[in-house]
Protein backbone atom coordinates (compact mmCIF):
# COMPACT_ATOMS: atom_id res chain seq x y z
CA UNK A 1 0.00 0.00 0.00
CA UNK A 2 2.85 2.41 1.11
CA UNK A 3 4.54 1.59 -2.28
CA UNK A 4 1.30 3.23 -4.64
CA UNK A 5 0.95 5.76 -2.33
CA UNK A 6 4.85 6.51 -2.69
CA UNK A 7 4.47 5.91 -6.97
CA UNK A 8 0.96 8.28 -7.00
CA UNK A 9 3.31 10.48 -5.45
CA UNK A 10 6.04 10.67 -7.68
CA UNK A 11 3.63 10.21 -10.74
CA UNK A 12 1.75 13.28 -9.25
CA UNK A 13 5.12 15.06 -9.35
CA UNK A 14 5.90 14.44 -12.83
CA UNK A 15 2.93 15.40 -13.75
CA UNK A 16 3.10 18.95 -11.95
CA UNK A 17 -0.82 17.84 -10.60
CA UNK A 18 -0.32 20.40 -7.76
CA UNK A 19 -3.80 19.15 -6.36
CA UNK A 20 -3.48 15.01 -6.71
CA UNK A 21 0.28 15.99 -5.44
CA UNK A 22 -1.07 18.22 -2.25
CA UNK A 23 -3.61 15.79 -0.84
CA UNK A 24 -1.34 12.65 -1.49
CA UNK A 25 1.56 14.55 0.77
CA UNK A 26 -1.97 14.94 2.98
CA UNK A 27 -1.84 10.77 3.06
CA UNK A 28 1.97 10.63 3.35
CA UNK A 29 1.42 12.60 6.61
CA UNK A 30 -1.68 11.14 8.07
CA UNK A 31 0.48 7.70 7.46
CA UNK A 32 3.60 8.52 8.83
CA UNK A 33 1.47 10.47 12.31
CA UNK A 34 0.17 6.89 12.82
CA UNK A 35 3.22 5.38 12.28
CA UNK A 36 5.22 8.04 14.96
CA UNK A 37 2.04 6.84 17.36
CA UNK A 38 2.63 2.91 17.51
CA UNK A 39 6.45 3.24 18.12
CA UNK A 40 5.04 4.76 21.42
CA UNK A 41 3.77 0.70 21.44
CA UNK A 42 7.42 -0.91 20.43
CA UNK A 43 6.45 -1.39 16.65
CA UNK A 44 8.97 0.47 14.33
CA UNK A 45 7.73 -1.29 11.26
CA UNK A 46 5.12 1.33 10.98
CA UNK A 47 1.60 0.44 10.59
CA UNK A 48 -0.14 -2.47 9.04
CA UNK A 49 -2.12 -2.20 5.72
CA UNK A 50 -5.12 -2.51 7.44
CA UNK A 51 -4.62 0.09 9.54
CA UNK A 52 -3.50 2.15 6.49
CA UNK A 53 -7.05 1.63 5.09
CA UNK A 54 -8.10 2.83 8.44
CA UNK A 55 -6.60 5.82 8.34
CA UNK A 56 -7.33 6.47 4.45
CA UNK A 57 -11.37 5.98 5.33
CA UNK A 58 -11.55 8.34 7.91
CA UNK A 59 -9.71 11.13 5.69
CA UNK A 60 -12.70 10.82 3.23
CA UNK A 61 -15.34 10.56 6.22
CA UNK A 62 -13.84 13.84 7.07
CA UNK A 63 -13.48 15.50 3.96
CA UNK A 64 -17.40 14.26 3.31
CA UNK A 65 -18.59 16.51 6.47
CA UNK A 66 -16.16 19.08 5.19
CA UNK A 67 -17.42 19.60 1.94
CA UNK A 68 -21.23 19.21 3.67
CA UNK A 69 -20.31 22.15 5.91
CA UNK A 70 -18.76 23.77 2.98
CA UNK A 71 -21.78 23.71 0.82
CA UNK A 72 -24.64 24.54 3.68
CA UNK A 73 -22.43 27.57 4.00
CA UNK A 74 -22.17 28.24 0.53
CA UNK A 75 -18.41 27.90 -0.08
CA UNK A 76 -18.51 26.14 -2.90
CA UNK A 77 -15.38 26.08 -3.89
CA UNK A 78 -14.32 24.88 -1.11
CA UNK A 79 -16.55 22.03 -1.23
CA UNK A 80 -15.35 20.83 -4.20
CA UNK A 81 -11.71 21.26 -3.24
CA UNK A 82 -12.49 18.62 -0.70
CA UNK A 83 -14.49 16.57 -3.23
CA UNK A 84 -11.72 16.22 -5.28
CA UNK A 85 -9.61 14.96 -2.32
CA UNK A 86 -11.93 12.34 -2.03
CA UNK A 87 -11.49 10.78 -5.40
CA UNK A 88 -7.56 11.20 -4.76
CA UNK A 89 -7.94 9.10 -1.63
CA UNK A 90 -10.49 6.50 -2.90
CA UNK A 91 -8.17 5.79 -5.49
CA UNK A 92 -6.33 3.47 -2.74
CA UNK A 93 -9.42 2.04 -0.91
CA UNK A 94 -10.84 -1.07 -1.83
CA UNK A 95 -14.43 -0.89 -3.83
CA UNK A 96 -16.98 0.43 -0.85
CA UNK A 97 -19.58 -2.65 -0.54
CA UNK A 98 -23.38 -1.57 -1.98
CA UNK A 99 -25.65 -1.27 1.15
CA UNK A 100 -27.16 -4.92 0.02
CA UNK A 101 -23.99 -6.41 0.38
CA UNK A 102 -23.10 -4.93 3.50
CA UNK A 103 -26.42 -6.38 4.96
CA UNK A 104 -25.74 -9.84 3.59
CA UNK A 105 -22.28 -9.36 4.71
CA UNK A 106 -23.91 -8.49 8.68
CA UNK A 107 -26.31 -11.25 8.29
CA UNK A 108 -23.10 -13.67 7.51
CA UNK A 109 -21.43 -12.61 10.34
CA UNK A 110 -24.39 -12.81 13.28
CA UNK A 111 -24.62 -16.70 12.25
CA UNK A 112 -20.94 -16.95 12.19
CA UNK A 113 -20.70 -15.57 15.46
CA UNK A 114 -23.42 -17.05 17.08
CA UNK A 115 -24.96 -13.83 17.90
CA UNK A 116 -28.17 -13.75 19.42
CA UNK A 117 -29.16 -10.20 21.12
CA UNK A 118 -27.70 -6.84 21.25
CA UNK A 119 -25.10 -7.66 23.58
CA UNK A 120 -23.19 -9.58 21.23
CA UNK A 121 -22.88 -6.98 18.95
CA UNK A 122 -18.97 -5.97 19.68
CA UNK A 123 -18.68 -9.63 18.10
CA UNK A 124 -20.18 -9.32 15.72
CA UNK A 125 -18.87 -5.39 14.85
CA UNK A 126 -15.38 -6.92 15.27
CA UNK A 127 -16.01 -9.68 13.07
CA UNK A 128 -16.96 -6.95 10.41
CA UNK A 129 -14.10 -4.75 10.77
CA UNK A 130 -11.32 -8.17 10.51
CA UNK A 131 -13.14 -9.16 7.44
CA UNK A 132 -14.34 -5.95 5.78
CA UNK A 133 -11.25 -3.29 6.89
CA UNK A 134 -12.05 -0.18 4.35
CA UNK A 135 -14.71 -1.79 2.19
CA UNK A 136 -17.90 -0.86 4.60
CA UNK A 137 -19.01 2.31 6.36
CA UNK A 138 -18.75 0.53 9.63
CA UNK A 139 -21.88 3.20 11.03
CA UNK A 140 -24.08 1.99 8.82
CA UNK A 141 -23.16 -1.63 9.32
CA UNK A 142 -23.30 -1.19 12.98
CA UNK A 143 -27.21 0.18 12.34
CA UNK A 144 -28.18 -3.09 10.67
CA UNK A 145 -26.74 -5.10 13.26
CA UNK A 146 -28.74 -3.62 16.06
CA UNK A 147 -32.04 -3.47 13.36
CA UNK A 148 -31.05 -7.18 12.50
CA UNK A 149 -30.54 -8.47 16.42
CA UNK A 150 -33.10 -6.18 18.18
Amino acid sequence: MRERINAALKQAMLDRAKGRLATLRLVNAAIKDRDIAVRSEGNTDGIPDADILAVLAKMVKQRIDSATIYEEAGRLELAEQERSEIEVIEEFLPKQLSEDETRAAVQKAITDTGAGSIRDMGRVMGALKAAYAGQMDFGKAGGAVKELLA
